[in-house]
């Protein structure tokens, strides 16, 4: 009796497309609008929920201008993620109404997941932000002076050297309350 070869694992395509569509600094809606292929139909496909046809294989694959053997390769470790976003590739926000400044540290690519700011905040001042989606958490980190943090109906004052999680998808404000301005990490992370 002839034995067959045994089947190798199948490629990990949907790392490929979530890698390749990172570098290329796309959203979903963006990769979607290019590839005819839903938005929610590629979030199922990069994690793996869902495998795709071959035909939507070919448009995910050409929407990234790719050949779909590309999709089908094991990354070498040569090609796994490594980003640098050098200090004059960093955006800085100011809201002036309140006296902080956002300097966004994570590179656009990362966008979709999460975002990392460091922030400086001037005496007394008080950033209202409005909830995010369903599931977002921000994490802050304390390196100069003392803010308050109110999230829905918790409240927490920080010091240097504290850190705090908590869930942002619901009214929150940062004071600073020392007499320096505050500084500070904060670290925004979108649900999958």
């Amino acid at each position: 009796m002839n034995q067959l070869p045994e089947i190798p694992p199948l490629p990990d395509y949907a790392a490929n497309i979530h890698l390749a569509r990172k570098r290329q600094q796309l959203s979903l809606e963006q990769l979607s609008q290019r590839s005819g292929v839903s938005k929610a139909l590629l979030s199922q496909i990069e994690t793996g929920k869902v495998n795709p046809t071959v035909g939507k294989l070919w448009q995910i694959a050409h929407a990234l201008r790719l050949e779909v053997d590309e999709l089908l390769q094991d990354p070498t470790e040569e090609e796994r993620h490594f980003e640098v976003n050098r200090g004059n590739q960093i955006t800085s926000v100011a809201v002036p109404e309140c006296g902080t400044v956002f300097r966004a540290i994570s590179p656009i690519s990362m966008a979709d997941d999460l975002e990392f700011y460091h922030v400086t905040q001037e005496p007394h001042c008080v950033h209202k932000s409005p909830p995010h989606q369903a599931g977002t958490e921000e994490l802050i980190a304390v390196l100069k002076g003392s803010i308050k943090v109110t999230a829905g109906k918790n409240t927490a004052e920080l010091h240097k050297g504290d850190f705090l999680a908590f869930a942002a998808d619901l009214h929150h404000t940062i004071t600073t309350t020392s007499a320096e301005h505050s500084e500070f990490q904060m670290v925004v992370r979108f649900a999958k």
